[in-house]
């Protein structure tokens, strides 16, 4: 894990981790196994379990080595510890509200971990990059595809620590 890459919280770190895990431990064996016994079956060339499982096999491979890399360039950085409770920074979860007074609760995460069915927004997004820093009462604007929006810093949490 390098000192200055991007940002992860710890239980992002372990969702990788785990993804990672079931990839190589449990998907790729049995992948092998199914084209193990599909290339005893003679002629690969129309053999569609052996066609699919190599194709398979190649996804999995490409998707381990992208996890690896991101493990080992990801920083692990646990919100609980944030000293400056006061700001939005890393891990932070804001409350905030716009000029029509509709409040929405986000939570500022690495970027392998956005979601933003569950109000998690990667730390790279705009939304993320223009809370920065921000404290309760401090207008943002945002520059959004749908054009330009300015809301306001309601609340500012972190989770409590272990």
């Amino acid at each position: 894990m390098k000192p200055d890459g991007p940002p992860i919280t710890p239980a992002g770190m372990a969702a990788l981790r785990a993804r990672y895990d079931h990839l190589l431990g449990t998907e790729r064996p049995a992948i092998t196994e199914i084209v193990s016994w599909a290339a005893g079956n003679g002629d690969r060339s129309e053999n569609g379990d052996y066609l699919y499982g190599r194709k398979r096999m190649r996804e999995i491979d490409r998707e381990l080595a992208h996890l690896a890399r991101r493990m080992k360039n990801c920083r692990v950085i646990d919100p609980a510890r944030q000293e400056d409770r006061t700001r939005v920074w890393f891990g932070a979860t804001v409350a905030i509200a716009d000029e029509d007074d509709i409040q929405r609760v986000l939570t500022l995460v690495g970027d392998d971990e956005q979601d933003a069915s569950k109000n998690l927004i990667g730390w790279s997004a705009p939304m993320a990059k223009a809370l920065r820093g921000a404290a309760v009462g401090d207008l943002r604007r945002v520059f959004l595809p749908g054009g330009e929006k300015e809301w306001e810093v309601v609340a500012v949490s972190y989770p409590e620590g272990a």
